[in-house]
């Protein structure tokens, strides 16, 4: 038996994920957009990693070829290479390449490189195994993560040594490797049965969203107990091993929170419930012109301009639609160039374009007050203008999480995408799903790589794109507002 070192990983969280990954690969679920983002941010930070150990040489990666891969480490090795990129073994069971492999005068170390901004326990199986193999080779001296460090701002030029943090785990590394002739023996016995049993439970997402998670939940009622609003993952497990499903089975003694009680009984009787005085409560803090307001940001794990950290959020685009106290509409939006920095030029047009007046209403504020109290901190000169829209926002996610009202079709979620649908079912004014961007993530993703495509034609239609998403927003915060008013009269 042959196992990679993902494979490995995967076996480690679950065994039936692993039987499933060898022997019907066909069931899984196809990766999503953020899986792909996530990946190819992996590989932009390892290449900026290479720069730590310049003049190394690099493994080509051949899907189809690891054993041409492993030959051509082992002759970089024999010629006296210092530094290999990717090398690849194939030991004891396993193959694995190492990111970064550095000579040093008592042998070799080892450098695994992550897009993460800490070093996560997954990471120390990941390593481990990895010294597994070399070891058998190879002396190996030290093991080292790679992460970001999402301290350093940049000033200047990208400082690669500050940019990227080091950490030596080759103690927790050692620690690890008499548990992995077991995990490996257990892992062959596994892939030797028949599909091993194994009910749906916390290793199902942790430390990852396992891609034949659609396959094992099949079961799984929909609305069930694990749409209880913020039940934690470790109550709703127990409900579930104790054969509780769906809401009809909660025992009756079983004690749940105010708004999971309120979730439960619309469920039951599948019709909504209205409590006008939380609605009106919240119409009393809005004060006209309204500005519906939503901000887009990206991040990168690498900082591209001045003043900027890896992951920080950057608000490259905003959506505004102002209504006037008699029903008047008008629509404001911006845009940023993909090229530049679009920090500066947003907040002056953000200023530019709100109203002097009224309230301002996102939906979950906190994200919206979060990035205009960084750009107060980046432009002192704005910095007064910019945190005076603080104290007019509010939120409309208010008289939802009260409990002014509640629809069985937001399954336990108050986000904006679960309450629209939910009010306007079949609308197709208001269907996201009609997008070419759909989401913020994937908003975020699009935007962050929009700079690197070089066909104009596919830049300007992903622009329009951006653009119709984050107008779909505002309109829905207008839809909801007016759709409040209408329940209250």
């Amino acid at each position: 038996m042959l196992l990679s070192k993902s494979q490995y990983l995967r076996g480690l969280q679950c065994h039936k994920s692993l039987w499933l990954y060898k022997n019907r690969p066909e069931l899984r679920s196809v990766a999503g957009g953020q899986d792909n983002a996530l990946f190819n941010t992996g590989h932009t930070v390892g290449d900026c990693a290479k720069q730590l150990f310049p003049g190394g040489v690099e493994i080509e990666f051949a899907p189809g070829d690891f054993d041409g891969m492993i030959s051509t480490t082992a002759e970089h090795i024999e010629q006296g290479a210092e530094t290999i990129y990717e090398a690849a073994f194939k030991e004891k069971g396993v193959f694995v390449m190492a990111d970064i492999l550095h000579k040093t005068a008592t042998g070799w170390d080892i450098y695994e490189v992550k897009a993460s901004t800490s070093v996560k326990p997954i990471y120390l199986n990941d390593a481990a195994v990895q010294y597994y193999a070399l070891a058998n080779v190879l002396n190996i001296n030290r093991v080292f993560i790679v992460h970001i460090n999402n301290k350093y701002e940049r000033q200047g030029e990208l400082d690669i040594e500050q940019l990227l943090a080091i950490e030596d785990i080759t103690d927790e590394v050692l620690a690890k490797q008499a548990e992995i002739t077991q995990n490996l023996a257990d892992m062959a016995l596994v892939l030797q049965s028949d599909e091993p049993v194994v009910d749906i439970g916390p290793q199902c997402s942790d430390p990852y969203d396992c891609d034949y998670k659609g396959l094992c939940w099949q079961h799984i009622p929909s609305p069930s107990i694990f749409n209880l609003y913020r039940m934690s993952g470790k109550d709703k497990f127990a409900l579930y091993q104790n054969g509780v499903l769906d809401y009809a089975a909660i025992p009756s003694d079983y004690k749940l929170n105010v708004t999971q009680q309120l979730q439960v009984d619309c469920a039951v009787s599948g019709e909504a419930i209205i409590n006008s005085s939380v609605i009106q409560g919240f119409q009393k803090t809005v004060n006209y012109p309204i500005s519906f307001f939503d901000f887009e940001s990206f991040q990168n794990a690498i900082p591209r301009f001045e003043n900027q950290r890896a992951y920080s959020q950057i608000p490259f685009q905003y959506s505004l639609h102002v209504m006037e106290e008699e029903g008047g509409l008008i629509h404001r939006e911006y845009l940023a160039d993909e090229q530049s920095d679009p920090r500066r030029e947003l907040a002056e047009r953000m200023l530019h374009d709100l109203p002097v007046s009224g309230s301002i209403m996102a939906f979950n504020q906190s994200f919206e007050i979060s990035r205009i109290k960084e750009l107060a901190a980046l432009f002192p000169d704005l910095c007064e203008a910019l945190l005076a829209l603080v104290p007019r926002f509010v939120d409309l996610i208010v008289p939802f999480r009260k409990l002014g009202y509640y629809h069985p079709d937001f399954n336990g979620s108050f986000s904006i995408k679960s309450v629209l649908p939910a009010l306007f079912p079949n609308d197709p004014e208001l269907d996201y799903k009609q997008l070419g961007i759909q989401d913020g993530g994937m908003a975020m993703d699009t935007f962050a790589n929009l700079h690197l495509l070089k066909d104009q034609s596919q830049r300007e239609a992903i622009r329009r794109d951006l653009l119709a998403y984050c107008r779909l927003d505002t309109l829905a915060m207008v839809r909801i507002w007016q759709k409040l008013e209408i329940l209250c009269h």
